[in-house]
C-alpha cells in the first residue's frame, strides 16, 4: 500500500504531520469522524476536513467522482479576481483513495496526551529553531 501524509490540526492552531499507511483511510469521505487509534494516536477523535491528490488537486466535499473539471465561483481551490467571475478548475473528489497524497484532520476529541508531547515540535517551530541556530553561527 502507499503512504498518505496525515496533517492533524489542534484547537490552538498548531498542526502536526505523520506518514501513515493508506489502507485504514481508503474509502473514507470528507466530513467523516475517525478514531485516532486508526492512525496511531490513541484516545483522539478526528474530523476529515480535506486533502489533496498526488497531482496536487484539492479535495472538495461536493464532488462524488475521483476527479472533475468544475466551473465555480468560490470554494475550495478557487480564487477569483472580480465579483461574479467563474473559473474552470480541476479538483479531486471527496473520497480518500490510493492516489490521495495528503489528508487534513481536525481534532474533535483530545486524548490523555497532547499532540505536542506525541510529535514534539511543529514544522514551523523546527524551522524557526534551525534559522535561529544558523544566525548564531
Amino acid at each position: 500500500m502507499t503512504e498518505i501524509k496525515v496533517v492533524m490540526g489542534n484547537k490552538s492552531g498548531k498542526s502536526f504531520q505523520k506518514l501513515h499507511d493508506s489502507s485504514n483511510l481508503i474509502g473514507r469521505k470528507i466530513g467523516e469522524n475517525i478514531k485516532g487509534d486508526i492512525i496511531g494516536v490513541a484516545g483522539y477523535e478526528f474530523l476529515i476536513t480535506g486533502g489533496s491528490d498526488s497531482a496536487g488537486f484539492p479535495m472538495r466535499k461536493d464532488i462524488k467522482i475521483k476527479r472533475a473539471r468544475i466551473l465555480a465561483r468560490k470554494g475550495v481551490g478557487i480564487k477569483t479576481n472580480r465579483k461574479g467571475q467563474y473559473i474552470r478548475k480541476t479538483v479531486a473528489g471527496n473520497t480518500i483513495e490510493e492516489k490521495t497524497a495528503q489528508v487534513n484532520l481536525k481534532v474533535i476529541k483530545e486524548g490523555s496526551k497532547k499532540l505536542e508531547d506525541i510529535f514534539g515540535t511543529t514544522n514551523k517551530e523546527a524551522k524557526t529553531n534551525e534559522k535561529a541556530a544558523e544566525a548564531k553561527s
